[in-house]
């Protein structure tokens, strides 16, 4: 082992062979064939195709063939093409802080080459004939091909063995393959995509409209299960669907976030939508959800990592409580379907017909009641300005809104969407009757939201009920702490939580908001801090008052085996058609249940 040590300090300084440099480089872009298609993929959407197809042999381990119909690259710049840091999308600092394209590094190809087999064929429109560019001996030769260009690429970490060796099985690689192309395909529903695997068609999106794009690649039960998301905010607009609280997941496999059309994995994104659905989601579930957003390029710095799935933004914060906001509006505007299709989502159903969207930037609190009519409830596919400039901007559909109703004029059962109480039952489930059918409320869970709804309205800006400690709670701290909660001091204040240095690393909690002082107060104090460091005290501010509002909800609300007269249970029916997320309770558990005429009816066999 000395000698060993003894070599290596005497090695000289020396510049690495330009192979080996390569193959380092490629370990940050190509990690799996998934790698090699979604970096093939960026350059030939870059290159205008409006077809691409897919080719994949050994999940793409053995062979990977893009064949496009863009702009092609001209004969005498293959070679070029290969060369590292060569590109045709960038060429100056300013180019680069502004970049729209998908690709911008020119590391791509050098990088695949330097670990597979490479070969480039391609034709431009004043071209004669196509050329063909094999990577290893760099010869140039005619070929056969229309306007575009095929990459193929062959025999994958083939002088890597070690590499090749972490390689999962060719169904796992396959499908990582597959996933790669389905979210282009979401984000470009103006290319068609085809991809074979072993000489079989396994997946093909013919060119379509957004709505009619999303439903073919994520499923029509996503649709179904997902509220829009729309709102510009002049420099920064986010379109999509949101997930509904009742339909997350057991695993985080279906979020998808695009930025300025690019497929991004951002922990900032990614923490903003967990904390929209903070009072509405159960458990260790996940939401689903496709969100595309669009911000100026300068405002977006996309060249954070070679992989390009990281961006870093200007002012994160902004972003941050965009989202956040964004996707809590969507979630506030629940669907009673008692006038509708049994169980069909207004606004879903509709998503292909373009309707005017309600500015809700202007008022981010305000959201139709669930006392609306199913018409009112219709809402447009929102679509971001980028992919209006390209393909054009759908026209409004006939039809104008119709206004809100009054639930307190109604005058019978059907002219309420939560119907009319029959019967109480356990002391725990009201039963109603709506036009159609039978509505079952979870009494407790239901007025628990009813309650959260009305204290976050009545004591917005307001400072919560303060519990002095008899004994203050100390408490060892890290520097980061300390600082955060010195700058945060008034922030902290408005909380219920006073906390201010003791001594050199220690923190002292003296008062504590008065529903939480039988609780652990010394986590409930690092939590806070550490929601205000990462978030700033504005938004942190706002979602631990939340989770404060929460609990006393939470014991505030009708407890079980309440008896409760028919009036009373009617009017919790008429609070929930007028309070925001009525169909969960804080903690993600649904309210109600409508079981429709016609499930009464097979359940007892009733036309048969």
């Amino acid at each position: 082992m000395n000698a060993v040590l003894e070599a290596r300090l005497r090695r000289p300084i020396r510049e690495l062979p330009g192979e080996l440099i390569s193959q380092i480089a490629a370990g940050e872009v190509v990690e799996r064939p998934a790698s090699v298609v979604r970096e093939l993929l960026d350059n030939a959407i870059d290159a205008g195709a409006r077809q691409i197809v897919v080719r994949l042999v050994g999940g793409g381990v053995r062979a990977i063939g893009i064949e496009d119909d863009g702009d092609g690259i001209a004969a005498a710049e293959l070679p070029l093409a290969l060369r590292r840091h060569a590109t045709s999308k960038i060429a100056s600092l300013a180019e680069l802080e502004g970049v729209a394209t998908l690709g911008f590094r020119g590391e791509a190809l050098a990088a695949i080459a330097s670990v597979a087999e490479l070969s480039l064929a391609s034709r431009t429109a004043d071209a004669a004939h196509a050329t063909r560019l094999d990577a290893r001996s760099g010869e140039l030769q005619p070929t056969a091909r229309g306007v575009g260009t095929t990459v193929e690429v062959r025999e994958l970490f083939f002088n890597t063995p070690a590499r090749r060796k972490f390689l999962k099985t060719e169904a796992t690689e396959l499908a990582h393959c597959l996933e790669a192309v389905r979210r282009q395909a979401i984000v470009r529903p103006d290319i068609a995509f085809s991809v074979w695997h072993d000489g079989k068609a396994v997946a093909n999106w013919n060119r379509s409209t957004l709505p009619v794009r999303t439903g073919d690649v994520l499923g029509a039960e996503f649709i179904a299960h997902s509220r829009l998301v729309g709102v510009d905010l002049g420099g920064l607009s986010i379109a999509g669907r949101a997930g509904t609280p009742e339909s997350a997941r057991g695993r985080a496999d279906l979020q998808y976030v695009f930025v300025n059309g690019r497929h991004v994995r951002d922990k900032l994104i990614a923490h903003a939508v967990r904390a929209a659905y903070d009072d509405v989601l159960h458990g260790g579930r996940h939401p689903a959800y496709l969100l595309y957003i669009e911000v100026a390029p300068e405002r977006v710095d996309v060249n954070v990592h070679p992989a390009k799935t990281e961006v870093r933004f200007r002012d994160s914060r902004e972003v941050h409580e965009a989202v956040r906001k964004a996707v809590q509006a969507a979630l506030a505007v629940a669907v009673v379907g008692a006038t509708g299709a049994e169980g069909a989502d207004p606004v879903s159903a509709d998503w292909g017909q373009a309707r005017p969207e309600p500015d809700r930037a202007a008022t981010w609190a305000t959201q139709r009641p669930l006392a609306w009519p199913a018409s009112v409830l219709r809402a447009a596919e929102p679509m971001p300005s980028f992919w209006a400039r390209d393909w054009g901007a759908p026209s409004p559909a006939d039809g104008d809104a119709v206004p809100a109703a009054s639930v307190a004029g109604a005058g019978s059962s059907t002219d309420w969407p939560l119907g009319r109480a029959i019967a109480q039952v356990a002391g725990t489930f009201v039963l109603a009757e709506n036009a159609a059918g039978l509505v079952i409320v979870d009494m407790h869970a239901a007025h628990e939201r009813v309650v959260y709804e009305r204290l976050k309205a009545d004591l917005a800006g307001q400072a919560p009920a303060v519990q002095p400690l008899l004994i203050p709670a100390t408490f060892a701290a890290t520097a980061a702490e300390v600082a955060t909660a010195e700058t945060s001091a008034d922030a902290l204040r408005a909380l219920g939580l006073d906390l201010a240095p003791l001594a050199a690393g220690t923190l002292a909690l003296r008062s504590v908001p008065a529903a939480l002082a039988g609780g652990d107060v010394v986590e409930l104090a690092r939590s806070v801090l550490a929601e205000f460091a990462e978030l700033g005290a504005s938004s942190a501010l706002e979602r631990a008052r939340d989770q404060l509002l929460s609990t006393m909800a939470c014991h505030g609300a009708v407890r079980a085996n309440r008896q409760l007269t028919i009036d009373e249970m009617n009017a919790l029916l008429r609070d929930m058609e007028r309070t925001e997320r009525a169909d969960q309770c804080n903690h993600g558990r649904p309210t109600w249940r409508q079981i429709t005429l016609r499930e009464l009816d097979q359940l007892f066999w009733r036309g048969r």
